[in-house]
């Protein structure tokens, strides 16, 4: 039992932070000026106000100071409790003397927002030729409730979508409820834990929080749509390739399956295939031609009813090395080509057919979720599957017909050249124009 004099002063320590806090407050309430801190991505500003000021008044004197414009100000740096810009309430009934608040860039014009989540137009620019605004005062970032998206991006946009980590023994010195910075949850886009666990691109919904958070605001990150596809059996493969097994000529489908999450990344989501649709078509050993599907509508009618939607397209390029071993050639890789310009421009067309619906974009529509199997020859000459999706950039240029396949070099695309017809502008890139996907099968 604790000693009556160690009990005496604990209990004096705390009537004293009692009466300092009490006494801070009460001091916010009478002076004239009081410190608020501000934090952005540019930094900690202090700004000095009364705190009979109402927080209208705060929201102009931040403007004022930090030279910003489409602003919020919130209690919490994760941007849950927004101080609304009210013009009744008082700064010093919100807000202590020495507190900290948040500054989150938004989208738009104006002084002060009341939406907790928005991203600039500037991140998703159209990608659609219709694209034709009406009235620019009415294009914001603020997620549309028009839009119908797909069952996975609800969701993932309702997830938390934090990392979780465990109490570390060595470093945390806290008890098994408390947080430090080492167990304390990581946010989806982490570098670190994305560059540890050795994934590539960062999520399209992890983009999305990326953006929103206010942070490295404007800054290009490598992302994709889709990040694994996932076969439910072997036997889908396998009865696609029996084709090929028996005449050696190549052969194209349609996967239906249906989205999900990927738990193996953050906020990540899965095209898991059900099964594979062979349209009409002729082909031969180094070519495939597709004829009109008057039954498309009626697949989709069946698939639809199934629960399942068209979610990519898949097709061969196998040539027999030793049929005896059952190997085949390997004719594509870093050294050659991953996929041929044709194939790139009938991923782009597939792509724009089949747009990502999307609340943030200001068309509706943003990006593909629809991806593209190759199934081609290894390093080991054994049947291999790649899966790939062509970028934003790529499907606006096959949207725009600029680009076009070349006869001699199959791996280089040409873009047009400008006619009287038609006017195509230089086009200059820096990113690649095709991202993988990584495939996995159940069995």
């Amino acid at each position: 039992m604790a000693s009556a004099p160690l009990m005496l002063e604990n209990l004096l320590y705390k009537k004293r932070n009692l009466v300092y806090a009490f006494a801070r407050h009460r001091l916010f309430l009478l002076c004239k000026q009081s410190l608020v801190r501000v934090q952005s991505a540019e930094g900690i500003k202090r700004i000095e106000i009364s705190p009979k000021s109402n927080l209208k008044q705060l929201y102009d004197s931040v403007q004022t100071a930090m030279q910003v414009d489409g602003f919020g100000l919130f209690k919490e740096r994760n941007f849950l409790t927004e101080l609304q810009a009210s013009g009744s309430q008082l700064v010093g009934t919100a807000l202590k003397h020495g507190d900290m608040i948040y500054l989150k860039q938004m989208a738009g014009t104006s002084t002060r927002r009341t939406s907790t989540v928005a991203i600039e137009n500037q991140v998703f620019k159209s990608t659609a030729a219709s694209e034709k605004l009406s009235n620019s005062n009415t294009n914001s970032a603020r997620p549309s409730t028009n839009v119908i998206e797909d069952e996975v991006d609800l969701n993932l946009s309702k997830a938390d979508g934090t990392i979780k980590r465990e109490r570390d023994s060595k470093l945390c010195h806290h008890n098994a409820n408390g947080r430090c910075v080492h167990c304390s949850p990581l946010e989806p886009y982490d570098e670190a834990y994305l560059k540890e666990n050795n994934i590539k691109h960062l999520s399209f919904h992890s983009y999305i929080r990326k953006q929103t958070s206010g942070m490295d605001h404007g800054k290009y990150f490598t992302y994709r749509h889709v990040d694994n596809v996932m076969f439910e059996n072997t036997k889908i493969v396998e009865r696609f390739l029996n084709y090929w097994r028996t005449t050696g000529h190549q052969r194209m489908g349609y996967l239906y399956g249906t989205y999900e999450p990927h738990t193996d990344v953050p906020l990540g989501i899965r095209a898991t295939v059900a099964a594979i649709y062979e349209p009409p078509q002729e082909s031969t050993r180094d070519s495939i031609n597709m004829f009109p599907d008057e039954g498309d509508a009626e697949v989709d009618a069946v698939a639809n009813a199934l629960g399942l939607k068209k979610i990519g397209w898949i097709f061969t390029d196998l040539i027999t090395d030793d049929a005896t071993a059952g190997t085949v050639k390997q004719i594509r890789g870093i050294e050659t080509h991953f996929l041929t310009a044709q194939e790139c421009i009938t991923a782009g067309e597939l792509q724009n057919r089949h747009p990502n619906p999307c609340k943030y974009a200001s068309n509706g529509v943003f990006g593909s979720k629809f991806v593209t199997i190759c199934v081609t020859g290894d390093q080991t000459k054994q049947v291999h599957m790649e899966g790939y999706a062509v970028s934003a950039q790529c499907m606006a240029l096959v949207r725009d017909d600029c680009l076009i396949p070349t006869k001699e070099a199959p791996e280089l695309g040409y873009v047009r050249e400008s006619t009287d017809k038609q006017y195509v502008p230089d086009v200059f890139y820096k990113r690649f124009l095709l991202d993988s996907v990584t495939i996995s099968t159940e069995m």
